[in-house]
């Protein structure tokens, strides 16, 4: 049934387009043949990730709750108990397409995966939420049953721009659930003791989110795994400074990744994270010590024994994105480090695929196996017979009853005013697609150092017209240009450049009837700061003439006409507090908040929704509000932003170089559409995706339905063209090596925002 206020589809940064798997090899292996698919999940195009064993005791409680877990594959509790059974839990985007915890079953070369919520019910794992990092405890006494601990968001944080993320004990008997992080707290990456009794924790330190990116400030935090077993207290404490994603060897030996930041460059006041894995003796309290060679990066690890670990590791670091071959050195690797020979690693990934990326490894049958996931690129060749990928959107559950949420594989995604055709941009940023009934298909094509972006449909339904901007993508000291594209869904399209002077020009949208477009220029500014303008000749460009519509030394940008056709929402720095830094973590400028402006008033201007809650000092207004767009009934608006900050561990996920943005999630607040001065500083607003990836650029569109594939025909190719479109950097490189698209990163050069 379609929603009745439609749709909000977003692209998600940093996901690999092919679908993540869970493998496992022995250690050591011996070639690629001895890698398993520990989920056996063939064709599925299921995301699985992030997986650890689930012992005995565990499993055989799991299927005590929930007899059709084994008896589908046949097995009994003494088969567990033999170990002919075995259990997995791991994340997997199968539920709705969340990301959220799911156990696996296998005997007799089958296996029955169940989510969490189907076992122990919605009351418990229901909701929009995202889990992760699913361990067991418990079963050290009689009064102690086996247990579940996992990372979860469900339950939001009173705080603006702080992490959602906060670690719960499910009894895997009752169902029974205990929040573990204290409230105020945010905690990531547990790992449970070897006797069940203490679970560690990479907690945020100062119970606060800075806006970092790559290296996390957290601590390792020490607490009990079940308080009422446990004299009825959770004995709480931070041990380890600077460190993350612990791992337990014994109940006083812990390995956990750090970074340390160092200046790459000696011209440079820039720092980068170097990461390593250490190795912390609880008894001892000294300080931790370096496992992994300095001169190669190093992290998540997985330990085996109190001398041994497996990580992964990246052995050549890349400073530049491009399309070219990598050497082996700088893919993810996994590698078993023992602290008696430190020189001697041994090489368990490089063996199997010396040429693709592997994640967070975990230690199967005492560390005779050892697991892993990466992005399952064979099926490319298996399923199409090509290199390439299918462009299509997904499903997500929604939080809201009248509105459907969607994940589509394009960037910059426009739906037509009527839905009758969707606009993206490739990963590269050099293909225009268009697809509808038709089918899909490329309208527009630039090779060389110019980019595309911003696609956006003319408001008008009876205008073919799509907008784009041409130049150097996220650079602010280079032109940028808004062409149109005419009959852009018909046979003969035709481009025309709108608008001229050499300035950085970007983010177009057209007034409701489509003869005026506003836009953000560098136009009138030497240092570069930006403002909103208005074509007031949509088809002429700047000939028929440009306002201005916004007026500081500041920028705005990301800007949308009101469906009355009455106001612009745009996000903006202009509450930046003197002071503050000059970039944000490095990126951007920082500090975006969302304004509307009257079009027949522009000195009338609202600001309605920061990342940070608004204070006094350097602190206000802090963060990211991005990407704002209006509900087409004009009663809500649409952002992305880092208003939960951040929900994994950034280091354990394909790595990132220069990020366009971590923006975090996409997020909807309501307003008032009659009133524009009655929207000052909304404080409500409603979380919309839950996800570790980086969800960016939304539309919200009146269009709804269940299969947005079948509307648009996103997996029928309309012409030769599209059918053979190769993007400069192959999905594969010929080698059978993975590119860089199969890190989900948009594979354009260096650049900031």
């Amino acid at each position: 049934m379609a929603s009745s206020r439609g749709s909000i589809a977003a692209f998600a940064s940093y996901r690999p387009p092919c679908p993540w798997d869970i493998f496992s090899c022995p250690n050591p292996p011996s070639g690629e043949k001895d890698e398993v698919n520990l989920l056996q999940s063939g064709s599925s195009d299921h995301y699985n990730h992030n997986g650890r064993p689930i012992p005995a005791a565990a499993l055989k409680a799991l299927i005590a709750k929930k007899p059709e877990l084994a008896s589908e594959c046949g097995a009994t509790a003494d088969d567990v108990d033999s170990g002919r059974a075995t259990g997995l839990v791991f994340v997997s985007e199968r539920e709705n397409g969340l990301e959220t915890l799911h156990v696996a079953l296998c005997f007799n070369d089958k296996v029955k995966v169940l989510s969490l919520g189907e076992i122990y019910g919605a009351d418990t794992f229901g909701g929009v939420r995202m889990e992760d990092s699913g361990c067991f405890g418990g079963g050290f006494a009689p009064n102690a049953d086996p247990c579940i601990i996992y990372v979860s968001t469900k339950k939001p944080a009173e705080k603006r721009r702080t992490p959602w993320t906060v670690v719960y004990r499910t009894n895997l008997k009752t169902g029974e659930t205990e929040q573990l992080t204290p409230d105020g707290q945010y905690d990531l990456s547990p790992a449970v003791s070897p006797s069940g009794k203490r679970v560690a924790v990479a907690n945020f330190r100062g119970n606060r989110w800075d806006g970092e990116i790559e290296h996390l400030q957290t601590d390792i935090v020490l607490m009990n795994v079940d308080r009422k077993a446990q004299g009825g207290k959770l004995e709480r404490k931070r041990h380890i400074s600077n460190a993350g994603w612990p791992s337990w060897a014994s109940d006083n030996i812990i390995f956990f990744h750090r970074a340390v930041d160092k200046k790459d460059d000696p011209k440079s006041d820039k720092k980068t994270p170097h990461w390593g894995v250490y190795r912390y003796d609880i008894a001892a309290a000294k300080e931790p010590v370096l496992v992994t060679p300095i001169d190669i990066e190093a992290m998540t690890p997985a330990a085996i024994s109190e001398t041994k670990v497996a990580v992964a590791t990246i052995h050549k670091k890349m400073f530049q994105m491009g399309g070219g071959v990598r050497d082996p050195d700088m893919y993810r690797h996994i590698e078993i480090y023992d602290i008696s020979a430190p020189k001697q690693p041994v090489k368990i990934t490089q063996v199997v695929w010396p040429k693709a990326d592997h994640y967070s490894p975990f230690v199967l049958d005492r560390g005779s196996r050892i697991g892993y996931h990466r992005a399952a690129t064979e099926r490319l060749l298996e399923l199409t017979g090509q290199s390439n990928v299918a462009r299509n959107f997904s499903k997500l559950q929604s939080p809201h009853k009248d509105v459907d949420v969607f994940r589509v594989s394009g960037v910059f995604p426009t739906v037509s005013t009527d839905g009758s055709k969707l606009a993206f941009v490739d990963n590269e940023f050099k293909a225009v697609w268009i697809a509808d009934k038709q089918g899909l298909r490329v309208v527009w094509e630039r090779r060389g150092s110019n980019s595309v972006f911003s696609t956006m449909w003319n408001q008008n339904p009876e205008l073919d017209i799509l907008y784009v901007c041409v130049g150097p993508a996220f650079t602010v000291d280079k032109p940028l240009e808004i062409y149109a594209i005419f009959n852009a869904s018909g046979g003969q399209p035709e481009y025309r450049k709108l608008t001229a002077g050499n300035h950085n020009n970007a983010f177009p949208y057209s007034n409701p009837e489509g003869t005026k477009i506003v836009f953000r220029s560098t136009r009138d500014h030497a240092d570069k700061k930006k403002n909103l303008y208005i074509l007031e000749d949509a088809h002429a460009g700047e000939e028929g003439g440009v306002t201005r519509l916004t007026n500081g030394n500041w920028t705005d940008t990301h800007c949308q006409w009101a469906p009355k056709g009455d106001w612009v929402v745009f996000s903006s720095t202009r509450d930046k507090p003197a002071g503050a830094a000059d970039l944000d973590n490095g990126l951007d400028f920082g500090y975006f908040s969302v304004f509307i402006v009257s079009v027949a008033k522009p000195d009338v201007v609202v600001r309605v929704m920061t990342s940070a809650p608004p204070m006094p000092g350097v602190g206000s207004t802090a963060g990211h509000v991005n990407h704002p767009m209006f509900s087409p009934d004009g009663r809500s608006i649409v952002v992305t932003s880092d208003l939960a900050a951040v929900s994994a561990e950034p280091i354990s996920m394909p790595m990132f170089l220069h990020s366009v943005r971590p923006y975090g999630d996409i997020f909807s607040f309501d307003i008032d559409p009659t009133d524009i001065t009655k929207n000052k500083d909304v404080q409500n607003f409603h979380r919309v995706t839950h996800s570790r990836y980086e969800y960016s650029t939304p539309v919200w569109t009146k269009f709804a339905t269940s299969d947005p594939n079948a509307q648009w025909n996103m997996l029928v190719t309309a012409d030769f063209k599209a059918a053979n479109y190769k993007p400069a950097c192959p999905y594969m490189q010929v080698d059978g090596g993975q590119s860089l698209h199969m890190t989900g990163h948009l594979v354009i050069p260096r650049r900031c925002c």
